[in-house]
């Protein structure tokens, strides 16, 4: 295996002309990786996305091989083609919620996309919306219009990416309603394989990429209950730390309910009990 790169939360590797993808059990906020770890959130997050990648897999084409990876990475790697990846972070949104709330207070709209006046925060919109934004490796991603998408990647590859996106956004929203979960807004990545189709890559529906919500717990106007890291997020926000490196330990009880909030919406999601790679299976 050659290492290739290493982001705030995953490892890429090279391993005999394919890509491994591994997920570690680092967590960021604010952009800064913190120094305490949740574990299991590495092997969450991947079992997770093999799961819907499968089921969304008649919507798009996706970057899997398989999930027969070398022993150390069991369960938290995903053997995967390479791919050219679109400059663009394609992101759909059923609900008003994080930036998008925020853009929308200061213009009524997000990403060039007008929404009807009056939305609350939290409020579910009159159909989803494509909302992308750019892919930036240092700092923050900024909105883009959809001409801007077009303006980076072609008129054909905008709308392709458009539809996938929406179409991949309703199918997993469908699904987690099914199982009592909102699904509020969601990042994808896509890339061009080697024969030049446009191909689903990185992770798809997880915690670490979308917004989950009880859906019996839903109520607009409020900031939201949800599966995913924004209880370390708060937990940040109230310890008066400026948001720059290095972050704060996390307290145990906060680490402990993160963990337990991933493995909650993968259970209901997926319909499996979690068991984390390596232990005895019941």
């Amino acid at each position: 295996m050659r290492h290739l790169y290493s982001g705030k939360v995953r490892d890429l590797y090279e391993i005999d002309g394919d890509l491994l993808l591994v997920a570690s059990d680092r967590i960021s906020v604010y952009d800064v990786v913190l120094p305490t770890r949740i574990p299991d959130k590495g092997a969450l997050l991947t079992q997770l996305s093999l799961s819907w990648f499968e089921r969304l897999s008649e919507v798009a084409p996706n970057h899997v091989i398989s999930s027969d990876v070398p022993a150390e990475f069991a369960g938290r790697a995903i053997r995967c083609r390479p791919l050219t990846m679109v400059p663009v972070e394609c992101i759909a949104r059923g609900y008003l919620a994080g930036l998008g709330w925020q853009e929308y207070q200061k213009h009524g709209s997000v990403s060039g996309v007008p929404l009807p006046a009056g939305l609350l925060e939290g409020s579910r919109l009159p159909e989803p919306v494509f909302t992308p934004t750019t892919k930036a490796s240092e700092g923050h991603d900024e909105f883009m219009t959809f001409e801007d998408v077009v303006g980076s990647v072609g008129r054909e590859t905008a709308d392709r990416l458009r539809e996938l996106t929406l179409e991949l956004y309703a199918r997993g929203a469908a699904h987690a309603a099914e199982r009592g979960i909102i699904i509020a807004d969601t990042k994808f990545e896509f890339g061009v394989d080697a024969e030049g189709v446009l191909t689903l890559g990185d992770e798809v529906l997880t915690s670490d990429s979308s917004r989950f919500w009880p859906a019996g717990e839903w109520q607009p106007g409020r900031p939201q209950r949800s599966y995913d890291k924004q209880i370390v997020r708060d937990w940040a926000a109230g310890t008066g730390w400026d948001k720059t490196p290095p972050g704060p330990a996390i307290p145990d009880d906060v680490v402990a309910a993160t963990r337990l909030r991933y493995i909650e919406v993968y259970e209901l999601i997926t319909g499996n009990t979690w068991s984390a790679p390596g232990a005895p299976r019941p």
